[in-house]
């Protein structure tokens, strides 16, 4: 017993903004994403011009509600896949890429945000859209 009240007294008060901070878990630089879908993430149009003017949560949010269609990491149809048997042939591989999603687009500039806890149980908890949900859990 005597253990825990010695840890609680060192252990810092968690108050405020701090508190509402979620840790990093993985690498802070990639978001643990694939280098290949995180190139083309951050080389595509959309990120540099169209994602960068969004600046607040809100904003992110409407866009996923207007904008996201589906949520796999390639647009349809933009992946070169000729030739290509096996893993890297369908759909699920990122072996030759191809035009990144709005999906994937928006979920990296949601890990640009630095989403606190109440923002991402936003995410996680919306009822208009399933695919802002799917994102909230992948900003996680």
């Amino acid at each position: 017993m005597a253990d825990v009240e010695e840890y609680n007294q060192q252990k810092p008060a968690k108050t405020g903004k701090q508190h509402n901070v979620l840790p990093i878990w993985g690498n802070e630089q990639t978001m643990n994403l694939n280098p290949l879908i995180l190139a083309n993430i951050q080389g595509s149009s959309y990120f540099k011009v169209h994602l960068f003017k969004l600046k607040t949560y809100h904003e992110v949010v409407d866009e996923i509600y207007y904008q996201v269609k589906h949520l796999e990491p390639w647009e349809r149809g933009s992946r070169k896949t000729a030739g290509q048997t096996g893993m890297c042939g369908g759909v699920r591989g990122v072996g030759a890429g191809g035009i990144v999603s709005t999906a994937f687009c928006l979920l990296y500039k949601l890990y640009t945000l630095r989403l606190t806890r109440k923002q991402v149980n936003g995410l996680l908890q919306h009822t208009d859209s399933p695919y802002i949900r799917a994102l909230g859990r992948g900003s996680v």
